[in-house]
């Protein structure tokens, strides 16, 4: 029932999207660009289309800010195929340089939760030197899924001057990039964090992003387990989306 919804109402969203995000952009930055960080994944390929349907894509600037020994995970190919703006700012020398930071705590290195968010935190402040630099709008590419469990790090992904799918669960994000015709490999490409050796998204879990997203939809979950899980989660996490208020664009149906 829920995957049927969601292809008979894709359209509808798509449209209010484009408009939510043009109107937000005339009233806060009518000359501003778009600007988002390009991981390769899908909620940033379907965000930034998004934002070159309803700015136009000279308006729209995707960033890739690998860490060492990471790739671009396609980041440059999607934005050659949206006709967007791309850049590249690598960010291991800045992680790096934390790492020295670390070790100079007297009788305590950060903790390994700590080294995995500042990648997140970094590339935020790179996104928001070059907006401020090109003039432009950082967005927010969570989302109602990651943000539900609080999968986004506090002032990394999860900060942004406006959001485009954060009121959007994963399978919505899916079928609205289906219906703007996104390659099929990027558009449904395995989740992960992006950290080196780190699993799945939804191995991680212990469950999956459709089990979640008809949770959220429908207050249905097979699982007791599963269930409690869940709402464990968002209990512990529910202060990020307290303490940030963005922008978001809301769907109507």
């Amino acid at each position: 029932m829920f995957a049927l919804q969601t292809v008979r109402i894709m359209k509808s969203y798509r449209n209010e999207c484009v408009a939510w995000i043009r109107g937000w952009f005339e009233k806060n930055g009518p000359r501003c660009c778009a600007v988002l960080g390009m991981s390769g994944g899908k909620d940033s390929t379907v965000a930034a289309a998004l934002c070159a349907e309803a700015l136009g894509p000279e308006r729209v600037v995707g960033i890739a800010m690998p860490a060492d020994g990471q790739g671009l995970n396609c980041a440059d190919e999607i934005c050659k195929y949206l006709g967007i703006r791309y850049l590249c700012l690598p960010i291991g020398k800045i992680e790096s340089s934390f790492g020295e930071l670390g070790a100079l705590m007297p009788g305590k290195e950060f903790s390994l939760q700590t080294r995995q968010n500042i990648p997140p935190r970094i590339r935020m402040t790179m996104l928001y030197a070059a907006a401020q630099t090109l003039g432009g709008m950082v967005a927010n590419t969570c989302n109602l899924s990651e943000d539900h469990i609080g999968y986004a790090t506090l002032y990394g992904d999860a900060a942004g001057s406006f959001s485009p799918l954060g009121k959007l669960v994963v399978q919505e994000v899916l079928a609205i990039g289906d219906d703007m015709g996104l390659p099929r490999e990027w558009v449904h490409k395995t989740p992960d964090d992006g950290l080196p050796g780190s699993m799945p998204d939804e191995a991680k879990f212990g469950f999956s992003y459709a089990v979640l997203d008809r949770y959220i939809r429908e207050g249905v979950c097979d699982d007791p387990a599963v269930k409690e899980k869940i709402d464990s989660m968002h209990r512990r996490n529910l202060f990020k989306t307290e303490i940030l208020h963005i922008p978001t664009f809301i769907p109507s149906l």
